[in-house]
């Protein structure tokens, strides 16, 4: 399978050095496309081809992965989509750009995707979300295969798309946020900053694999920490009282 990636930059590049690592393709059979010397060079060092050429690198793709800005995708899609076979799978991971656009830029008779990864990928722990346009079953395991070794994930309808961003994509960076936020506190209560970052981060990554592993509800995990008049339901509250349901449920709100 031969794969092409328009873009690799941040996210184009992580999911090229994790499409290398997990080994689902060989790094020979990865065409990289962008503008900088200083990015195709980087491609290169990976093991992978790298090129300026978009039609070139698009003719011979079967998988084409659009990973440039939102307001570059629709004059890079029309660039390349005579040049696109039609049984190469096609990609965009640009928010804000959906099937109906795709269809618009490449036409109809192509099968198209929503690709929404986050930053994690490159450490191999994205929550990527596929939604699939006009593919049939086993073209759309074909792509969700893809993005198997970069972590896990999900395919959803377009309706819930733009939601499931807000909730790992923007959320990644909400997450991170909680972390500043406990370092901070974490200071005021003596514990140094690189040392509170350590402990809040393996904190974070224990209560997320006990949900991963046990399906649980949080609520019910959080039952086993706060016994009746202890620290943890004080501290809890004080976070309730200062509006941290709220604000984090406004948060997302605003992102979708």
């Amino acid at each position: 399978m031969k794969v092409t990636v328009i873009g690799a930059g941040n996210m184009g590049g992580a999911m090229i050095r994790g499409l290398v690592a997990g080994g689902r393709v060989a790094a020979g059979d990865i065409t990289a496309v962008a503008v900088h010397d200083k990015t195709l060079n980087a491609m290169r060092e990976v093991g992978v081809q790298a090129t300026t050429d978009a039609v070139a690198a698009a003719k011979t793709a079967d998988v084409v992965l659009l990973a440039v800005k939102p307001w570059l995708v629709e004059g890079t899609a029309r660039q390349i989509a005579g040049a696109v076979k039609n049984s190469a799978l096609i990609g965009s991971v640009a928010a804000g750009i959906g099937l109906a656009d795709l269809v618009s830029y490449f036409g109809g008779d192509k099968p198209l995707f929503r690709i929404m990864p986050n930053t994690a990928v490159t450490v191999g722990e994205s929550m990527t979300f596929v939604t699939a346009g006009g593919a049939t079953p086993e073209q759309t395991r074909t792509m969700i295969s893809l993005f198997e070794p970069l972590g896990k994930v999900m395919e959803v309808p377009e309706k819930q798309f733009d939601g499931c961003m807000a909730l790992a994509s923007c959320g990644i960076a909400y997450a991170l946020r909680y972390v500043r936020a406990a370092m901070e506190g974490g200071i005021e209560l003596g514990i140094p900053p690189q040392m509170a970052q350590t402990v809040v981060a393996q904190t974070l990554k224990g209560a997320a694999e006990i949900l991963l592993r046990t399906g649980n509800h949080p609520e019910a995990e959080i039952d086993k920490v706060t016994t009746p008049g202890g620290i943890t339901i004080k501290g809890l509250n004080a976070m309730e009282a200062n509006g941290f349901t709220r604000a984090v449920i406004e948060g997302l709100k605003a992102s979708k």
